[in-house]
């Protein structure tokens, strides 16, 4: 399936400098091929990698970093910009995960960090809330995100990490990460990125609370690393797409003043979402 939303006219879109954000969430497993399938769509594809949590299974060792990543997507590591799951966290302080990404991976006491992509402000955050001294409103990390959104103004935000706020899949919604989503919200952000259920889901763009708004932040959830699937439970409001058979990772096509998504699936699988928008 194809979804295609028509983004309204920017005038220097056309001609802006395209960059590329690619990844997905809860990945490598020794245990598991598809990471491998994965790893070889990323390969393919140029650009900044991201990665929405649990990147090494079970539980974040360095061996299962080195044994079971490193021969997947370790091949990109050198252009990955990772986010830690709670299996990054089976190890004391995710020392597996730091010692494995090093600076890129940001201070290992906090987890989370930004970066610029073309004319777009980026943020890889950590919502593995009860290692970093919480996700509320005055936790560090929200106290730092706010003050780096006002700092960084950019008409063009997007952000990921591993908890979904809104999710149809088992685990659901992730409330202690509505803080990130309200900061994000009210600096206007377009894009949330997560992963923990593993599945693909797109979202309309809404509110913190879940109402549908054209203010709103589109999420996606991209749990399709190749850890395994999970099935849909309840199917929330504003869901928009949804696969729960499909590896695949989401490729975003980032311009001045919009932006492009698509699910790229692995070789052999047909699903398939896609779409552009206009930055707020």
């Amino acid at each position: 399936m194809v979804v295609v939303l028509l983004a309204s006219a920017w005038p220097s879109a056309a001609t802006a400098a395209e960059v590329v954000l690619v990844g997905a969430g809860d990945i490598a497993s020794c245990g598991s091929s598809g990471d491998r399938q994965t790893a070889s769509l990323v390969q393919s594809i140029p650009g900044t990698v991201f990665t929405a949590g649990d990147n090494a299974y079970e539980d974040g060792t360095a061996t299962q970093f080195a044994d079971c990543y490193q021969p997947t997507w370790g091949a990109f590591r050198d252009r990955t910009r990772p986010s830690p799951g709670n299996h990054d966290y089976h190890v004391p302080s995710a020392a597996g995960y730091f010692g494995y990404f090093g600076s890129r991976a940001g201070n290992p006491s906090r987890g989370y960090y930004a970066y610029n992509l073309g004319d777009w402000r980026i943020y890889a955050l950590n919502s593995n809330c009860s290692q970093i001294g919480g996700c509320g409103w005055d936790s560090p990390q929200t106290h730092w995100l706010r003050s780096d959104l006002a700092a960084h103004p950019h008409r063009c935000v997007l952000a990921y990490w591993h908890h979904p706020l809104f999710s149809s899949g088992p685990h659901g919604d992730q409330s202690q990460v509505r803080p990130l989503w309200r900061a994000l919200y009210r600096a206007r952000a377009e894009v949330v990125i997560n992963g923990h259920d593993h599945l693909y889901e797109r979202f309309r763009r809404q509110s913190p609370s879940g109402e549908a708004t054209s203010a709103g932040i589109q999420e996606f959830v991209v749990g399709t690393g190749g850890r395994g699937h999970y099935a849909f439970d309840t199917i929330k409001a504003n869901s928009r797409s949804r696969n729960a058979s499909t590896y695949g990772v989401l490729k975003l096509t980032l311009r001045r003043g919009e932006y492009s998504w698509r699910f790229v699936p692995v070789a052999g699988k047909t699903f398939t979402d896609g779409g552009t928008r206009s930055c707020h």
